[in-house]
């Protein structure tokens, strides 16, 4: 038997061997044989930690009691039908499985009609998602993995693939072997940083000073397409004039790059033929996350660095199925299957589904749910396979509005979580290696996820949504007898696009279990994009002030992200002693000279203030720019830091521009 990894957005292809082992599957393309120390322990984190009883309460000061199944999505029902649609919210996330997903946002938008239907995903890729539909038409990721093969330039930017996708990096080393140059753009000089034949030390929060620089001196020097911008896009004269009304040492001066530095990276562009540009969460959790995107995205179709083997603008998913969630629907300001809200689709979704209930517009996102919340606007919340009390930010603005909602509802395989406290009904969900079904890995490749051990009593994240749709009245449109079942109903839901570019009707859910099938792979080949003139939309953007930077109260600067070994909070990984030797779950990176300048030493306790909050945690020296600090998102407090502003556009928190101030415990 194979199944699919449950960590990141690559995906790798596991061989379940006896007593449950796992080993990379050599033949699989995404990893070919390769695995993680997170992933290739799974299957050890199978009975750590797990949540196996359904618990009810009425208040959250109550104890629980164990109660059956049926009695809890009666409860739900009941709360849901005491109020209005526009009162409920459902929080998801990209742990789940299309068919999860598919029911979950089915039952939200379909049948409880309301629109807050929102995933985690929100967290980490929304600024991605709107910067494609803004210059392409639609959410579509236009390189593969398979590109990095035949690439000769990858510059990564905000990304840290050597911890954050341990197997991609594998194929970006073997890749360097063969000649492949690689710069890495980050504030810190990560794992990734110390492979890159460039390091460019950015300025947190100015990297589209440096990608203006860059596109002002690609047009300066001649070195853009002029075919490929007249025949395929829309927007030059507004770039090109923007641009050049720039000065490019005030650009370079700003993003904290020096001119000699600057000039490598132009010539290792002007010398390569085919270029990829990667970036994750440093681009995209910021304030003008999506003006980030469209800064790449534009850089790359101004030179016509797409739509052919081994170039684009490359974002790499996080998850292990955010990619899926935003196929499905599961993002709030979308209807269904890569569907706007439109007064045509809102019709073609009522029919698909026979029902009358679609909201009329997009709903409320993450963050603006429990915004909603703090002013007592909703009364159920149901989080499926996510922990918002720990990952959304400003967390004691977070952990006062999740308790002003009346009815809570936790979906989680495992004990734990910081939301559990808040929550008045915990239901137990399978995990990895108990549920089946498919996921799309970060580059449209989707698989299947097989089951190696019986789950018993306990229901699939699907399962669940679908019994709470039958609590509600709703039989017919949630009997569904298998997983299977489900995923046949999403591929003909996937035809309603006029596009068809999301043409995952044309898979076979058993195939899925020895090949894996790739969606859209015709779809932008002839540059014919999506957009109402089909052609590309180039975007002139600028860096604005950020409301929050450092100063004399606050002059330190903070960034979170991940690190190797660990996931988000570490409900499995924390648990594996084997896990922690790479870096413990809680510090704080601080530059050496930093240190000696405030008398800290490595290894000792300093406390990091910011208007929202404060933390203790260990010093730990590291190689990243003065007057910036890092913490990592395995420390469960970070987001007692954290602002809770958005962009304003993709509605993703700014999770990496936080002032704060640092200073020895105690």
């Amino acid at each position: 038997m194979e199944t699919v990894c449950s960590y990141c957005g690559v995906g790798c292809k596991f061989e379940v061997r006896e007593g449950g082992k796992l080993r990379g599957v050599k033949s699989y393309p995404t990893n070919h044989g390769g695995s993680c120390a997170k992933g290739i322990s799974l299957s050890d984190t199978l009975d750590v930690n797990r949540l196996t009883t359904p618990l009810m309460r009425e208040m959250t000061e109550d104890a629980f009691d164990s109660v059956r199944y049926d009695e809890a999505f009666a409860r739900i029902a009941q709360a849901i039908q005491h109020t209005t649609p526009d009162r409920v919210a459902l929080y998801l996330s990209g742990q789940m499985l299309n068919e999860d997903y598919y029911v979950a946002n089915k039952l939200a938008k379909g049948f409880i009609g309301t629109p807050h239907c929102d995933t985690n995903s929100r967290t980490c890729m929304a600024s991605a998602v709107v910067g494609y539909k803004k210059t392409l038409g639609v959410d579509y990721v236009p390189v593969r993995m398979e590109d990095i093969d035949q690439t000769n330039l990858l510059i990564l930017i905000g990304a840290n693939p050597a911890e954050a996708h341990v197997v991609l990096m594998q194929r970006i080393r073997k890749a360097r072997k063969r000649g492949l140059k690689v710069v890495v753009i980050d504030p810190r000089r990560t794992a990734t940083a110390e492979q890159a034949d460039l390091y460019l030390p950015i300025r947190p929060g100015r990297d589209i000073d440096l990608l203006n620089a860059l596109m002002r001196r690609l047009i300066a020097e001649g070195l853009h397409d002029g075919d490929y911008i007249t025949q395929y896009t829309e927007g030059f004269e507004t770039l090109h004039d923007g641009l050049l009304a720039l000065d490019e040492s005030t650009l370079l001066d700003s993003a904290g790059i020096t001119s000699e530095d600057f000039e490598k990276l132009v010539t290792l562009w002007r010398e390569n033929e085919r270029i990829i540009t990667g970036w994750t969460m440093g681009l995209n959790q910021a304030l003008q996350g999506t003006e980030n995107n469209l800064a790449v995205i534009t850089l790359h179709l101004l030179t016509g660095q797409i739509n052919r083997p081994g170039c684009g603008p490359f974002s790499l998913t996080g998850q292990p199925n955010a990619m899926g969630g935003r196929e499905v629907g599961g993002l709030a300001t979308t209807l269904a299957v890569h569907l706007d809200y439109t007064e045509a689709n809102h019709a073609k979704v009522a029919e698909f589904w026979q029902t009358d209930r679609l909201p009329a517009d997009g709903g409320l996102t993450a963050y603006e749910m429990l915004q909603s919340a703090h002013r007592g606007e909703l009364d159920v919340l149901i989080i499926c396979h996510t922990d918002p009390v720990y990952h959304l930010p400003d967390r004691r603005f977070v952990e006062e509005a999740i308790a002003r909602v009346p009815l809570v509802v936790e979906i989680n395989a495992y004990e734990g979580s910081e939301t559990a406290p808040y929550a008045h009904i915990r239901l137990p969900a399978v995990p990895f290696g108990y549920k089946e079904g498919t996921q799309t890995n970060l580059d449209r490749t989707l698989t299947r996820v097989e089951a190696f051990e019986d789950k018993g009593d306990l229901l699939q994240d699907w399962e669940i949504f679908a019994r709470i749709g039958q609590a509600l009245g709703h039989e017919k449109a949630f009997d569904y007898a298998d997983t299977r079942a489900v995923f046949e109903e999403y591929q003909s839901m996937t035809r309603l696009s006029e596009r068809e570019h999301l043409n995952i009707f044309d898979a076979d859910y058993e195939a899925l279990k020895t090949e894996p099938f790739v969606w859209g792979e015709d779809a932008l080949t002839s540059n014919r994009f999506f957009t109402t003139s089909q052609r590309a939309q180039l975007h002139f953007v600028t860096t604005k002030p950020h409301p929050e930077e450092p100063g004399e109260s606050y002059p330190f600067l903070l960034l979170t992200g991940r690190t190797r070994d660990q996931w988000h909070s570490g409900s499995k990984t924390a648990q594996l002693d084997k896990l922690q030797r790479h870096k413990p779950l809680r510090f704080v990176e601080i530059h050496p000279g930093d240190a000696a300048r405030l008398g800290i030493t490595e290894g000792q306790p300093i406390t990091i203030h910011s208007r929202y909050g404060t933390l203790t945690t260990e010093a730990r020296f590291a190689e990243l720019r003065p007057g910036t600090l890092f913490i990592p998102i395995s420390d469960r407090r970070v987001n007692y830091l954290t602002s809770g502003r958005i962009d304003p556009y993709s509605k993703e928190p700014d999770y990496n521009h936080t002032a704060v101030w640092i200073g020895v415990a105690g």
